[in-house]
């Protein structure tokens, strides 16, 4: 799940070491709410908190898989907008939109108003770094009387519904905004409260009574943070928890199919090349570096053949890409093995988090050494590594992206990961074939145009060979559906518990 920019270093903990935190702050998961009925849920997260739950980075999307935050709008399965904090909204002119709101109030008991709207989305806008679904555009939001507000956007922005459902641009209380950080513990609108946080170790939250729509039916979730996909995998095997995210596909034989579930995921993992420093600067060698993968190899010695073979930026799980797709334009010819053989030593990094990720760059380590490179490998948790990517200090870099996370439309991935002025440019290009490819695909209005654009993009990007698609993930979320009802199975990544999920 990539993640914000400004990053907290998590410890490093191994499997056996995590096993006994996660029993022991879920151990009274399963116990009745005082006086609510139902019995809490108890869930294991892939990624541990960066940012002390910021909303502008990926705490975020951590925050609305649980339930905890909301925006003026949110996404339907097929990436539409629909009704969330705002109840309607009009588009006033190619800049402007009005966004009517709904009754509604934050959870420390202060109505969701327009002011409180305004704050939240300025304050986002302003944010340093930007969000990244704010890194193709810029807002201002006014209020309209007593229940609107005006969100003008400095281009035409015929997406802007769909980019304010993005966990980044969630509407919180006036009181998430005292002191140095922004705090949504209490102060967001969803069917969940976050209570506590402990530190990168645990969560707890509370059923909102003063929510809008219908009430969450578990009484709270107690949750833990692993980046060990193995102690997430034995944490359900025994019991200890409800609900395991992400969990690693070495392990789902072992678990058996009640407690597997898996579907298939716009994800796509990709080795980044660094296109402005190193051995990768020179276009021939970033050739030689895609010439030498396999995807298939892949597919089968890691994911044990629950992935499919790359096919380009977006994968399967957006079922349009394939029929728009055309092939990449202007790659370089690439370096023979003797040629590469003398360049320096390459730094492959890549994060624990995801647990297939480090296996995945052992086997494109040797990939790359069979065709003549030297690598040297960094594997670290997600949090000690962010920064260092997004500045440029590895020569590659292995990842796994959902590229409709942000709006749900290519676009503001595509601007954001691979332009000059992208927030989240680990491949640092600046071309300006791609960018304008890009920015045409983000300005047209029609999704049919706006498909075929961004696969044009996508052929330049991948001409550059700025990154190397590897494969694409299938997802797999792990619960004994027996037992445990209403988790959400969500291509795009924003939710997972719900206000249905609930035990028994």
């Amino acid at each position: 799940m990539p993640p914000s920019r400004r990053r907290r270093a998590a410890l490093p903990l191994t499997a056996a070491a995590l096993l006994v935190p996660l029993a022991t702050a879920c151990s009274g998961g399963g116990t009745q709410g005082a006086g609510d009925g139902g019995q809490r849920l108890r869930v294991v997260m892939a990624f541990p908190p960066a940012q002390a739950m910021s909303p502008y980075g990926d705490d975020a999307v951590t925050l609305s898989r649980l339930a905890v935050i909301e925006g003026l709008t949110t996404l339907d399965r097929n990436g539409a907008a629909k009704p969330a904090l705002a109840a309607s909204w009009k588009r006033d002119n190619a800049k402007t939109w009005t966004f009517t709101l709904r009754k509604a109030s934050f959870q420390d008991g202060t109505k969701v108003d327009p002011a409180a709207v305004v704050r939240s989305l300025n304050a986002a806008e302003k944010a340093s770094p930007k969000p990244r679904v704010l890194s193709d555009t810029g807002i201002t939001a006014t209020a309209r009387g007593a229940g609107a507000v005006r969100v003008v956007t400095d281009e035409a922005d015929p997406l802007l519904p769909q980019r304010l459902a993005n966990p980044s641009l969630t509407v919180l209380s006036a009181a998430a905004y005292r002191g140095e950080r922004v705090n949504p513990a209490g102060h967001a609108t969803g069917p969940f409260t976050l209570s506590a946080v402990k530190g990168t170790v645990s969560a707890t939250l509370q059923r909102n009574d003063s929510y809008w729509g219908d009430k969450a039916e578990a009484p709270g979730v107690d949750v833990t943070f692993a980046a060990d996909g193995t102690a997430r995998a034995n944490a359900l095997r025994t019991g200890s928890v409800d609900v395991a995210e992400y969990v690693p596909v070495s392990q789902t034989s072992l678990l058996g199919d009640g407690l597997v579930h898996a579907f298939s995921s716009a994800r796509t993992n990709g080795l980044s090349l660094n296109t402005a420093h190193g051995v990768f600067a020179d276009p021939a060698m970033r050739a030689a570096a895609r010439e030498a993968i396999d995807s298939k190899a892949l597919v089968k010695a890691v994911y044990e053949g629950r992935a499919d073979t790359a096919q380009g930026l977006l994968g399967p799980g957006v079922p349009w890409a394939a029929a728009d797709r055309t092939a990449p334009v202007g790659r370089a010819k690439a370096a023979d093995r003797a040629q590469v053989a003398q360049t320096k030593q390459i730094v492959l990094a890549t994060y624990t988090n995801r647990p297939e990720l480090p296996e995945a760059a052992t086997v494109v380590q040797q990939q790359l050494q069979k065709r003549g490179f030297t690598v040297k490998q960094v594997v670290r948790d997600y949090a000690q590594l962010e920064a260092d990517a997004l500045a440029g200090t590895y020569d590659a870099f292995i990842q796994a992206r959902n590229p409709l996370l942000d709006t749900a439309d290519p676009a503001s991935y595509l601007a954001s990961d691979f332009t000059c002025d992208g927030s989240f440019n680990i491949s640092q290009l600046c071309d300006k074939r791609v960018d304008a490819a890009v920015n045409k695909a983000a300005s047209l209005t029609g999704t049919d145009a706006r498909h075929r654009a961004a696969m044009t993009a996508e052929a330049d990007i991948l001409g550059t060979d700025a990154l190397v698609p590897l494969l694409h993930e299938r997802f797999v979320q792990g619960y004994d559906d027996k037992r445990v009802h209403g988790v959400a199975l969500d291509p795009m990544e924003r939710t997972l518990i719900t206000a249905d999920t609930r035990v028994g």
